[in-house]
């Protein structure tokens, strides 16, 4: 099944290219995320173009310095790299998240030690899946396995109590892919 979500992610040229490139960052622990991966094989699965419905490709990367300076340039640095392709690559640094995130989402996100750390606290466990080049082998972090993704079937992460996150992010999903299933909270 893994093999399997290399090949199909990267029927998506883009984030082909982002597996390509990303080692160029100069950062050992970094993961291509969330929807890029599996919104790139749900539109497989539903004979839609393999770009249909992407917003942005999730680039996380863990880095210890917090410093926003630190942040801003590598977002720089990012933007550069893939000036030329038409696609909206973000790329955060797991280390600053918790510096941001209660404000944002009124709850303590806990330690990050490693870039999959954001991976494992993603709201819903189906696209928790992450894809990563080292040279030419290709790695995958799947914390919550790929039998969901495959099956179109979103089940919620529970990990951080964010039922309402979730239920916006999984409606959006309905409506751009109906032969989705849902789990509640």
């Amino acid at each position: 099944m893994e093999q399997d979500l290399v090949q199909l992610a990267q029927r998506n040229q883009w984030n082909k290219l982002i597996l390509d490139r990303a080692s160029q960052l100069g950062f050992s622990d970094w993961w291509l995320t969330a929807g890029c991966i599996a919104q790139s094989i749900w539109n497989l699965a539903s004979g839609r173009d393999v770009h249909a419905g992407i917003r942005d490709y999730d680039l996380f990367y863990y880095d210890p310095d917090t410093s926003w300076e630190a942040e801003d340039a590598v977002i720089a640095k990012t933007r550069s790299l893939f000036a030329d392709i038409p696609v909206e690559v973000q790329i955060r640094n797991q280390a600053r998240v918790p510096v941001w995130y209660q404000t944002k989402f009124g709850i303590p996100f806990g330690a990050v030690s490693r870039a999959s750390d954001g991976i494992d606290r993603f709201p819903c466990a189906t696209v928790a899946v992450g894809i990563r080049r080292h040279e030419e082998v290709y790695e995958i972090y799947s914390p919550f396995g790929l039998r969901n993704l495959f099956d179109g079937r979103l089940k919620p992460n529970r990990r951080l109590p964010i039922p309402d996150v979730y239920a916006e992010k999984t409606e959006r999903w309905l409506r751009e892919w109906p032969h989705l299933l849902r789990d509640s909270w």
